[in-house]
Parts: structure tokens; sequence; C-alpha cells
């Protein structure tokens, strides 16, 4: 199989210069959630802690009824189909599998943004597809279009974020050509725009969007960013109700099921508006220390409109900085993880302590 190198275990070097700092390490790589999970969810995992019978694949009818119910609350999606939804072992694991799941192979293209979260280019290799990354349809010409096309809105890793008109423009595209079009939305809830339309960033399944059928497009949402749930390993894929059948079928056969707790504490936390906007005022906070710190160090920040990371650079190789920041006892992810494009950006996470922010902040010359 002709998979990359796993790009996180080149930064060991960089790391091992950063934790030689006297005040220690401020890990601003990975991006994983440092703060506590909310009470209500563990209490809801708790409370389904005795669970000695197989969970089901599909997750239980209140679980894809709450998920239906919270995108048309929070995502301007009406008329989600509880039967096309499904519960999924974290988003990572269906972004990889997504293509093998629906039987693609050799032949068959699978197409992503060209700075890009590297699981889409992952997943295409797995199934025996050939990833194509891309900055816009027009790339796509007159030829074969890819049997599958991933969105990611709000982008990991440049926070960008994709308008109802640009997303409107894709799914009739797609439609015209039989494509399936995937979202990737796992930070929507953290949207730092001023003039945001509604209180998530836009979804693909938004009815503005769609024209209010879900035919041809999926969205994958995860909670381990809004509800501090990564170790719980708790999302879902919503949308066409035959695609969404479709994977189920295989999930099945493949034991692809998320355990019983985890479907519990998920219905808990996309039936709870309260927590996810707590913590994304200890974001907020954060992102208010750390955004101007690195412009009065003399840094660009692009894009960077929503999500947990800034899309960082100083003008110069992306490694040459990595490399300068380890001096500074800060490690961050290198911008050519995410596509060649990258080469002159880093990543920087918001996801450490109130104090170790103010440490990273403190360091910027």
């Amino acid at each position: 199989m002709d998979l990359p190198d796993f790009p996180w275990d080149s930064l060991a070097a960089a790391k091992a210069v950063a934790a030689q700092h006297p005040d220690g390490i401020v890990d601003l790589s990975v991006g994983t959630p440092v703060d506590p999970t909310p009470d209500l969810l563990q209490e809801a995992l708790r409370d389904a802690a005795n669970a000695p019978g197989y969970p089901q694949t599909w997750g239980t009818p209140s679980l894809r009824e709450a998920i239906s119910a919270w995108f048309a609350r929070r995502r301007g999606a009406t008329g989600i189909d509880p039967d096309g939804v499904l519960p999924t072992i974290g988003s990572k694991e269906l972004v990889a599998w997504l293509p093998t799941l629906l039987g693609l192979g050799k032949g068959d293209e699978v197409a992503f943004p060209a700075v890009a979260y590297p699981t889409y280019d992952v997943g295409a290799r797995i199934a025996g597809a050939s990833p194509r990354p891309m900055t816009s349809l027009v790339e796509l010409g007159p030829g074969p279009a890819p049997k599958v096309l991933w969105l990611n809105t709000p982008s990991n890793p440049t926070g960008q974020v994709l308008g109802v008109d640009h997303l409107k423009k894709v799914v009739d595209w797609a439609r015209a050509r039989g494509v399936l079009v995937v979202s990737d939305e796992c930070y929507a809830e953290l949207d730092w725009r001023a003039d945001a339309d509604g209180p998530t960033t836009p979804s693909v399944l938004d009815d503005r969007v769609t024209g209010g059928t879900h035919e041809g497009v999926l969205v994958v949402y995860s909670t381990s960013k809004q509800s501090n749930l990564a170790g719980y390993r708790a999302a879902f894929v919503a949308g066409d109700p035959s695609v969404v059948r479709q994977l189920l079928e295989v999930r099945k056969h493949a034991g692809m099921i998320p355990p019983w707790p985890v479907q519990r504490a998920l219905e808990a936390a996309v039936s709870d508006d309260e927590h996810v906007a707590v913590q994304k005022e200890r974001y907020a906070a954060r992102r208010a220390v750390l955004r101007p710190a690195l412009e009065s160090a003399g840094w660009r920040i692009d894009h960077s409109e929503a999500g947990l990371y800034l899309w960082a650079t100083r003008g110069e190789p992306c490694r040459e900085t990595v490399d300068w920041l380890a001096k500074c006892g800060i490690l961050a992810a290198p911008g050519d993880f995410y596509g060649r494009t990258g080469a002159e950006h880093v990543r920087i996470a918001l996801t450490a302590s109130d104090e170790r922010i103010a440490a990273a902040a403190r360091r910027l010359p």
C-alpha cells in the first residue's frame, strides 16, 4: 500500500529542542483538547456504563433524531432524515475509510483541497484510488469527474470558511456530474467572524445550499472540538440516506460500532448548546492573547476565520519557522504537512491551557 510517512514523526527533533526550554514546552502542534470534558457528558457516559449487550451500528433512533435536530437548530439544515444519520468512531476513521466503504478503487479519483488534512489523501490511497489535490473546480477540467469531492469548512489547517454561495456552486456542479460531495465540518461551532450568518459556519447541508434535498451530499462532524470529547471518539456522518445506508451495510459486517456509552454521551453533546458556548469562550480568550502577540512580532496571519488554529507565516520555509519556534520552547505544525502550497506557513493551535498560551505569547520577541 502506497502510504506516506506519518507526518508527526518528523517533529521529534523539534519537540526535543522545545522540551529543553527552562519554563517547559508549549505544545501547539497537534491541537488536542486540554480542557475538562463537561460534567453533563461524563454523567451520560457513566449512566450508560452498564452495557453488557452489543450496541446498534446505526445508533438508536433517539440519537439520530437528536443529531437531526442539531442540524436544524445550529446548522440551518432542516429536514435531515434520521435514516440519513450514522454515528462513527471519531471522524478520522470515517474520513480514512470512506472511499473503501463506498467501493472505490483503481481508476477512481478522490478530490480534496490542495491545502488540507492529510487523511483525505490517505483515504484514497487505502482504497487503491487516486488522490487529487485541487484549488478550484476549474482544475478538474472537462475530463472524467472524481467519484468523491471533499470539502473542509472551516478548513484544517487554514481556518478558511466557505460561504453559502460557494457551497451551492460546488453542490450544483457535483450533482450535474454524479459526484458525491463530502464536507468535513468538524470546527463549525468555532466561528470567529464578526459578520457570521448564523450560530455556526455554513454547512453544505444548509437549506440554501441543497434546496432542501440531500441527494449526493454528506457532512462529517465530530464533537471532539466543541465538547472536549476527543478521547470518546464521538462523531457522525449525515446527509443522503441512500449513501448512509450503503455505509451502514458495510459497517455492520465490519463491526464498526461506536460503544453504547459513547453513543449516549454523543446524544447529550448534540442536545446541549450551553457547554459548547462555554468552550468557545475559552478558545476566544486564548486566541485574543496569541494572535496579537504573533502579529506584534511581525508574523502574518492568513484566513483563520474559524477553528482551533492560526495559519501563520514569517515568510520563510515552514521547517525553518518550526525550528525557530522550538528554540523558544514552542512546538507548531509545519504547513507542508498539509500540502506543498503550505510550505511557508505553520499551524499554531489554541489548544493549550491559559497559562501555556500566555507563556507562548511572552516568548515571541
